[in-house]
């Protein structure tokens, strides 16, 4: 009688949806996309040296590297779900931080949401891959974009307007954000993620899964997709404003820019319905293929500043696209007893990107201008669509299509394809 009037949903946690995760993502996107760019300004303002900026942002990727390849080795010790919590609460540290306007607690704070993004990261494309299945990864990653895409469109430009109007206004916004995608996780009770039994021991120290990583090549190339995404996106959002201000189009037109791109992310579960009427082989093919055209020709008319502008801003959609699909390949290689550990490689796309992308184009603007990041990113994405094309073609299907009888061809594919 009494269990009776207890809540079903009480007594059983509700089963993770793909729609919950897609929540999960649209907190943290509000609380992190109100500060994109409101960390620059108020570190200029604090520390008013662009150099001493510079290396401080190369030892926090640095750090979140180092952090992220640490996550697995501290999953052994701390529940998964006490890690994604700390790292939850850690935004609202953070923006606390920031709040009291002193440089060093803005540079703690910098440092703190760095680490916080790195550790929920991880844990939550952990418990992707323990709950959804893998039929279902291009639907969670494209909900994923679509209700995260009014925290990244709106986010700079709001961030910037209250920081104008209040500076601890926007930190503020980021803590209430953050508490919520917390109290979204502990209704949604995750766990510590479904149990896996494995067939050896657990690996003794954090940096021993580096060699089931490198033997899988598969793994590999999904890995490499995420990396030259992310410079794209470099190159796009740091050094396309730096391009424009040098050719006197206006300090505004970067992030006037950022935030239309960013608006298209709500085109996301038409750009799925594409996806899925072909592969996911065909899908990051033709992003690569197209982000390296535009980037690359961007790069050779830089003489018409507006074509260029044009080109990159065009380029920008088909990042969005390989946004959706180029991390596929990547989570649907991953075996079940290496999540957590798989997931933290992942996870390092973003500070290997970070440290690679500046650089690189440090190197560049040694012997040409900045034109020659757009070409090196349009380069570097040729080189990703042509590991592209070693993928599966039928990667990402939920069952075979018939087609007649097999051809001799077609029966050794499987074998000589990833």
């Amino acid at each position: 009688m009494f269990e009776r009037r207890i809540p079903e949903w009480i007594r059983h946690a509700p089963a993770p949806s793909v729609r919950g995760f897609a929540m999960l993502a649209g907190c943290e996107a509000v609380a992190r996309g109100i500060l994109i760019s409101v960390y620059p300004v108020a570190i200029y303002d604090a520390l008013k040296d662009a150099a001493l900026i510079s290396s401080i942002y190369f030892c926090i990727g640095v750090v979140s590297l180092i952090v992220g390849l640490l996550v697995p080795f501290l999953n052994r010790f701390v529940p998964r779900r006490w890690m994604y919590g700390v790292g939850a609460f850690g935004f609202v540290v953070s923006a606390g931080l920031a709040m009291t306007g002193r440089p060093e607690m803005i540079v703690a704070s910098l440092v703190l949401n760095s680490l916080a993004t790195v550790t929920t990261f991880v844990c939550f494309n952990a418990y992707v891959l323990d709950y959804i299945a893998r039929v279902e990864l291009g639907k969670c990653e494209t909900l994923r974009m679509f209700y995260s895409a009014l925290g990244w469109t709106l986010g700079p430009v709001l961030g910037v307007v209250l920081w104008t109007v209040w500076q601890p206004a926007p930190f503020v916004v980021s803590a209430v954000a953050a508490a919520l995608m917390l109290a979204v996780f502990l209704y949604m009770r995750l766990g510590n993620g479904k149990l896996i039994t494995r067939a050896r021991r657990a690996p003794p120290n954090p940096l021993s899964f580096l060699g089931r990583f490198f033997e899988q090549p598969r793994l590999i190339a999904g890995w490499l997709f995420a990396v030259i995404r992310s410079c794209g996106w470099w190159a796009y959002v740091v050094y396309l404003p730096i391009f424009a201000v040098e050719n006197g189009l206006g300090e505004q037109l970067g992030g006037i820019l950022l935030s239309l791109t960013n608006a298209a992310l709500f085109l996301s579960p038409m750009m799925l319905r594409w996806m899925q009427a072909g592969s996911i082989r065909r899908s990051v093919r033709t992003g690569f293929m197209a982000c390296g055209m535009l980037f690359a020709l961007a790069g050779f008319v830089a003489g018409l500043p507006l074509a260029t502008i044009a080109l990159l801003f065009c380029g920008s959609f088909f990042l969005i696209l390989l946004d959706i699909c180029a991390g596929l390949p990547f989570l649907m290689a991953v075996k079940p007893s290496e999540r957590t550990e798989m997931s933290a490689i992942y996870s390092s796309f973003r500070d290997v990107s970070g440290i690679a992308t500046p650089g690189i184009a440090w190197l560049i603007l040694l012997a040409a201008p900045i034109s020659g990041i757009f070409v090196a990113a349009g380069a570097a994405s040729f080189v990703a669509w042509g590991i592209a094309g070693r993928l599966h073609p039928r990667l990402g299907e939920a069952r075979l299509k018939p087609a007649g009888p097999l051809l001799p061809a077609e029966t050794a594919e499987p074998e000589a394809a990833w």
